[in-house]
């Protein structure tokens, strides 16, 4: 198992090849949550991940003949990008297999780090199958996204570069995926002060490590669902990283999809500041109310797909009850829109966006649904809106 030693070892091996990343207090989010939040700020590493801690410290250590018979990984993305980088680099050939549904932008910048990208399968476990069959067959050398010492020491180096920033701290949020960044994250911190607590994140859409903490044994396989965090989704949990959590981790939480949406929203209004989902998945636990006295918030990783931004944005402003969509039947005769949009106006709802449809077949004859998106000013808000519809006899459903 890797020790503290390895921890150090590896953080003068590669310091010179990383960005230090800042660790920045932020008064909003401290003043929000009630308790001291300092954002590890990871998302502005070199690649945008600390990925490629791990990956620098792993293909740095190969040998000269190693380096000849090129590398090969499986990645969701971050980790393809930190081995393409340095591999590129040291003018090493790097073959990545990544999922089918892989963010574009990730895509793009592992062929941009120099990488030949193969695309296997519908989850990162799929893509890991088919690159060790490749390697095999091809003797190429295997760089695991966690399973492995040198990358779990690489990892762990966060852990100290925050204990050099910040003097003491009582609890860190980091997000699961493989488990490689929170095993590393969690020796170190715990053979230097047992005293912090380490926490780890997991999105309810894949929750497999959450389920073998809590239940004290590996849970071998655990279905999950599509979501804005798939860096971290992983549905076949490692018994290596099973073995450190149980050891070092205090605790394992969930988050909903809805909550990473917001925190995502959050973090770009607030902190200036663009992360992944997978990232802001700490964030979005602190802001759930795991934070506990001075809280450093591990935001891991910033590549996010553009394309998803405002779908995104969406669920975080419906999650904030800032946006509304409803769907209201009105009678098909003029003036029932009038009648619809003076109201909400009145309520000093802003409409965005609205849809007329009378030709639906799960309408009444004479009937006409009215879709509409409006921007609200909170919960409270968005409660009075309801309340009004529903006493002037309006049929309505409200989406999520």
């Amino acid at each position: 198992m890797v020790k503290l030693k390895d921890i150090e070892k590896a953080y003068e091996f590669i310091q010179a090849e990383l960005i230090t990343t800042p660790l920045k207090e932020t008064r909003h989010f401290s003043n929000m949550i009630g308790v001291p939040i300092y954002l590890k700020m990871e998302n502005l590493q070199h690649t945008g991940s600390f990925k490629v801690r791990g990956a620098t410290n792993k293909i740095l250590k190969l040998t000269e003949q190693e380096k000849k018979q090129g590398v090969v990984a499986a990645s969701a993305g971050n980790h393809a990008q930190g081995v393409a980088s340095i591999a590129t680099r040291l003018g090493i050939a790097s073959t990545i297999f990544m999922p089918e549904t892989t963010p574009f932008v990730k895509i793009v910048s592992t062929r941009g780090f120099g990488a030949h990208v193969e695309l296997q399968g519908k989850s990162y476990d799929e893509a890991f199958l088919a690159a060790q069959k490749y390697c095999e067959e091809n003797k190429k050398v295997f760089i695991h996204a966690f399973e492995d010492d040198d990358v779990i020491a690489g990892q762990g180096t966060v852990a100290l570069e925050v204990l050099n920033q910040l003097e003491s701290f009582d609890r860190i949020l980091v997000p699961i995926g493989g488990g490689g960044l929170i095993s590393g994250i969690s020796i170190a911190l715990k053979e230097k002060n047992p005293k912090i607590e380490v926490i780890g994140v997991q999105t309810e859409a894949a929750q497999a490590m959450y389920q073998s903490f809590h239940n004290k044994k590996l849970v071998t396989t655990y279905e999950t669902k599509p979501s804005i965090a798939e860096g971290i989704v992983v549905k076949q949990p490692s018994p290596k990283m099973y073995e450190i959590i149980s050891h070092y981790v205090d605790d394992v939480v969930l988050v909903r999809e809805e909550e990473i949406a917001s925190a995502i929203l959050l973090l770009m209004e607030r902190s200036k500041t663009v992360v992944e989902g997978a990232g802001a998945a700490s964030m979005a636990a602190a802001l759930q109310g795991y934070a506990k006295g001075k809280t450093v918030v591990l935001l891991s990783g910033g590549n996010i797909d553009v394309t998803m931004i405002s779908t995104i944005i969406g669920r975080g402003l419906v999650k904030e009850g800032r946006l509304l969509r409803i769907s209201v039947k009105v009678p098909d005769k003029p003036g029932s829109l009038h009648r619809l949009t003076k109201i909400l106006a009145e309520l000093g709802a802003n409409i965005m966006q609205i849809e007329h449809d009378r030709l639906s077949s799960t309408l009444a004859m004479g009937e006409t649904d009215i879709s509409l998106a409006m921007e609200t000013k909170g919960p409270d808000h968005i409660e009075k809106i309801l309340n009004e519809l529903k006493n002037s006899d309006y049929t309505f459903r409200k989406y999520q």
